[in-house]
């Protein structure tokens, strides 16, 4: 697949980590492998010296730790214009590949995830890539409903025969609408890896992600854990990272002069590598 992972793996269902009584996650942050996401929004303005990257070239990223990128692939009935070049970039560096749809709330789910398909076999044929396996993520608008976010899944798995990573962000009112669902909603999305985001330890009662993924109601653990980004306000950016008990991250990705948002996996290198096997699309 990649010049970095060699995929000498069993072909079974990968089973999520259990993360036992570590509310962090299997291993620490210094060992936890990284993933970087991106979107036309990157790379974000540089705010210190640095190194940097573009989207065909990231050995920048590769070079601090990152080991798969996601690339967004489009919002609502809009595509993203550098999620191509992005995707050949990942891969000429030899990261794992990934790409996420902003799935709107006002816009039709199953017609959202024909686009995403569509698009990607597009970009493959278009681009070339060789990668034989691609992560699919469905970035979830925190105004959907239960049934909207079920019919994306399903259409996905009807399109390709694989389930998506879901990545919800730390909304009450999206937990309150999942711990609400039905038992046949419910057992929809646990077949779906969960990406959960958390920046900080202060969130009313959600000080760690396994608090966090307990409080969805419908996963007990968590496959990606974003604990660095940006939220950006009046086009000024404040940079978000966690840091606290034994999970101590750097406020910047190694020496990279502008911010990135980026994630952890839960468990070790081969844990990542099962993981991507047994999930990522097998894109055609």
């Amino acid at each position: 697949m990649t010049k970095f992972f060699p995929f000498i793996v069993s072909l079974s269902a990968f089973l999520f980590i259990s993360c036992g009584s570590n509310p962090y996650g299997k291993v620490g942050f210094a060992k936890a492998p990284k993933i970087v996401n991106v979107s036309s929004y990157d790379p974000k303005p540089r705010v210190h010296s640095g190194r940097s990257y573009t989207p065909l070239s990231q050995q920048a990223l590769r070079d601090n730790g990152a080991l798969g990128q996601i690339a967004r692939c489009g919002k609502g009935y809009d595509y993203d214009s550098k999620c191509s070049d992005f995707l050949a970039g990942a891969e000429r560096c030899g990261l794992l590949l990934g790409s996420y749809y902003y799935v709107k709330a006002n816009n039709s789910a199953t017609a959202q995830a024909d686009r995403f398909i569509a698009r990607l076999r597009g970009i493959k044929r278009s681009r070339g890539l060789r990668t034989r396996r691609i992560m699919l993520v469905g970035d979830i608008d925190t105004r959907s409903s239960v049934s909207h976010i079920v019919s994306f899944v399903n259409r996905i798995h009807q399109l390709t025969g694989t389930y998506p990573m879901l990545y919800i962000e730390n909304s009450e009112g999206m937990r309150r609408r999942l711990r609400a669902a039905s038992s046949s909603q419910k057992r929809i999305l646990r077949k779906c890896p969960y990406w959960l985001a958390l920046y900080g330890h202060t969130y009313p009662g959600i000080p760690t992600p396994k608090k966090l993924a307990r409080a969805s109601g419908i996963w007990k653990t968590w496959a990606l854990w974003q604990y660095g980004g940006v939220e950006w306000e009046r086009r000024h950016h404040s940079i978000k990272h966690y840091s606290h008990g034994r999970w101590r991250s750097p406020r910047y990705f190694g020496n990279l002069s502008q911010p990135l948002e980026r994630s952890a996996f839960n468990g070790d290198i081969p844990d990542l590598v099962k993981f991507w096997r047994s999930y990522a699309w097998e894109w055609s």
